[in-house]
């Protein structure tokens, strides 16, 4: 199963990017939401869901493990298939969805492409319980800024190391997050590395 890819954004479509890591090229489907927080041509950090079926393999990606949360509990629901739930993705955030479904607003969720009158009282009744427990979202960005300073030099040595590119660096990346952009050096490469070992 594949849970996440980091790479080079191919291209970008109206439902879908082709994202490239190592020269293979993902067909992932996705909603605006998601698509609106990646640049072509630029690297990339995309959470996956995979779907095996009988007669494919399909990849959903999202910007926000929020999204990926409300996508596989969307899926969950009779009549709610992958395309349908990409759609009240794209129509709401995860934070709408949560007040749309705790207020029964019925109106907002027959905006999503897919969701007619009896589709939106079956999510309003099913969802209603699970609603408040789930993530509301915290605006992540997918893009993964080009390394610069120490940063470079700890993507640097994790090359050195034998890691690829992308993986060193999503890992330093996240790791800046965390320390801030003044870290020492060997302090961003110690944490990046417990970060890859994850």
């Amino acid at each position: 199963m594949i849970a996440k890819l980091t790479g080079r954004i191919e291209a970008l479509e109206a439902d879908r990017c082709i994202i490239d890591v190592n020269g293979v090229g993902y067909l992932v489907q996705a909603s605006t939401r998601t698509l609106s927080a990646l640049a072509d041509g630029a690297m990339a950090s995309v959470l996956i869901e995979t779907q095996v079926r009988e007669d494919a393999i399909q990849l959903f990606g999202f910007a926000d493990p929020a999204e990926r949360d409300w996508f596989r509990l969307l899926t969950t629901v009779q009549g709610v298939g992958a395309r349908v739930a990409l759609g009240i993705l794209s129509a709401l955030s995860p934070r709408d969805l949560i007040g749309a479904i705790q207020s029964g607003d019925r109106a907002s969720l027959t905006r999503a492409p897919g969701v007619g009158p009896k589709l939106a009282v079956r999510l309003l009744t099913e969802l209603r319980d699970k609603a408040g427990a789930m993530p509301v979202g915290v605006g992540f960005s997918a893009i993964v800024p080009p390394p610069v300073g120490g940063a470079a030099d700890a993507v640097s040595a994790l090359l050195n190391l034998g890691y690829r590119r992308p993986e060193a660096q999503a890992a330093v990346g996240k790791v800046l997050e965390r320390l801030g952009e003044g870290a020492p050096v060997g302090q961003l490469i110690r944490e990046s590395l417990q970060e890859l070992a994850r």
